[in-house]
């Protein structure tokens, strides 16, 4: 059963998560999974038993956090501007990018339960966010002025693809902001540095209690 067909993919985000923040950025609201949700005991075979792909729409990694919280803090970035958060997840970073003002916000995820999270949570925090779960990479990005992605390089194969994809972006213009805790896999050549942060996190997550996330912005040169 792939996700798409579940039921009730609302009741699913629902009865799996608690609505609660996020350390960074206490001004968000996420339905999160944690040791109250039944989400939070289920292995990688429970959930592909389940039909289900791994939920990292219930967590707020620490890339997004940190995105998060420079839109917040730097509303400029975003204000009056058409953004994409790519590779949303719990589109903690789409939330903020409304907070701050943008004029319109696309949460893009290719698992149908982030979109489903994401629309649940933007209205837990009083805005509303597009979401699309078509595969993005490769399609020029013409209509959005700024893109924002969290976490994405967990993956070598993931970080190439989607580092050269984001890279041809801003040589087209667009402003691209990266959140990342210092992964292997981040193409740190063709990134600037723009701020850091310590974000708490979880042991069962991350095996440490603070993770040291970075944004930063992908060079148009």
């Amino acid at each position: 059963m792939p996700p798409e067909a579940i039921a009730d993919p609302h009741a699913f985000v629902a009865g799996n998560s608690v609505l609660q923040s996020a350390p960074l950025v206490p001004e968000i609201m996420l339905h999160l999974a944690d040791e109250r949700a039944p989400l939070w005991t289920k292995t990688q075979r429970d959930l592909w038993d389940d039909g289900i792909v791994l939920p990292y729409w219930a967590f707020a990694w620490a890339g997004g956090q940190a995105l998060a919280r420079l839109l917040l803090d730097e509303p400029d970035r975003v204000r009056g501007k058409r953004v994409v958060d790519f590779a949303s997840g719990s589109a903690i970073a789409a939330i903020a990018a409304m907070k701050a003002g943008a004029v319109s916000v696309l949460a893009a995820d290719i698992d149908p339960l982030a979109a489903t999270a994401a629309r649940m949570n933007a209205s837990a925090n009083g805005v509303a966010v597009e979401t699309c779960t078509d595969d993005l990479v490769g399609t020029p990005l013409d209509a959005w002025d700024v893109i924002i992605a969290g976490d994405i390089c967990y993956e070598q194969s993931v970080a190439e693809r989607v580092g050269d994809w984001l890279q041809a972006e801003a040589h087209a213009g667009r402003d691209v902001l990266i959140g990342d805790p210092g992964r292997t896999f981040l193409p740190r050549t063709h990134l600037e540095p723009v701020i850091g942060y310590s974000v708490k996190s979880s042991r069962e997550l991350d095996d440490t209690d603070v993770r040291n996330a970075r944004v930063w912005r992908f060079g148009g040169n």
